[in-house]
């Protein structure tokens, strides 16, 4: 059972009494939103929150608006009791587990769009999604009014699509995002990674083994077209299927990549079997 001393919230009136509470005694307050499902990665979220904070706040709330109608938000996996262990154990101050009713009420009829930022990359495969995501990170951090919210890196597009929201809505929050926690074969912590086969698990690096040459590349001088036809002919041959995108991008505003673009990410989107695996590296163009 979750330790006693992490205090668990499903309403909005006490969460922001006590973060008023906190906030009055000179505590800042770092939120680390997530959907539950919590593994390593998210553990170092809250181990950098701890870092940057007084209070620790984390979020576990499976948001339906950012899944499309094909894709697994009744198969995204769920343990709460779990999850609200692991957040005890890593010293969470308190766990916020809104519900669905609660957080979209029958007549609700507002979404968060950023234009630019999300077109191309996963925005061309999963529409609505970063809508669903920019809306629900609105309102969590209206409803926890974190001093700092932390985010992984490995979802870089949504990082980028949240920074650009913040600083569009003026909301009063700095958003950090935190290096990409991998295993020691390269492959990125993910949910979703406990959907992979034994053998799909074996190919699962090839994907950060592409990036990271296609980086080593471009640091070289080479040209990033070339460099990326190989790397999704290698991903086709370790039996990533479909590739939906290995692309070079501005770092800042997710722009294709020009030479003059420094720094950029290389990023990628592809299926092992039916689990959809995103990553991505930062590089610098010669």
């Amino acid at each position: 059972m979750p330790d006693s001393s992490l205090l668990r919230f499903e309403a909005v009136a006490p969460l922001r009494a006590q973060g008023a509470a906190w906030r009055k005694a000179g505590e800042s307050v770092v939120l680390v939103p997530t959907m539950g499902a919590l593994h390593a990665g998210h553990l170092a979220l809250v181990a950098r929150a701890r870092e940057l904070g007084r209070r620790v706040v984390a979020s576990i709330f499976v948001n339906p608006t950012q899944f499309g109608p094909t894709e697994d938000f009744s198969r995204y996996p769920r343990d709460t009791e779990a999850d609200l262990a692991l957040l005890a154990e890593a010293r969470a101050d308190a766990a916020y587990l809104p519900d669905v009713a609660a957080m979209y009420p029958p007549d609700f009829s507002t979404r968060v769009e950023v234009d630019s930022l999300t077109q191309g990359l996963c925005g061309q495969f999963r529409p609505g999604h970063f809508s669903g995501v920019a809306t629900v990170v609105t309102k969590l951090l209206n409803r926890v009014q974190p001093d700092i919210a932390l985010f992984g890196e490995k979802d870089y597009q949504q990082l980028q699509v949240i920074r650009r929201a913040v600083r569009d809505l003026d909301l009063p929050v700095e958003i950090q995002g935190v290096a990409t926690l991998r295993e020691a074969d390269g492959l990125a912590l993910s949910s979703r990674n406990r959907y992979l086969s034994p053998e799909e698990r074996r190919a699962a690096p090839r994907l950060h083994a592409v990036l990271s040459a296609i980086a080593t590349g471009l640091a070289a001088g080479a040209e990033a077209e070339p460099l990326v036809a190989g790397g999704r002919a290698e991903l086709e041959a370790a039996g990533f299927s479909p590739v939906q995108y290995l692309e070079v991008r501005d770092a800042e505003t997710l722009e294709p990549a020009t030479r003059a673009s420094r720094p950029v990410r290389v990023l990628a989107a592809a299926y092992l079997g039916r689990t959809r695996l995103i990553d991505n590296v930062a590089a610098l163009r010669a």
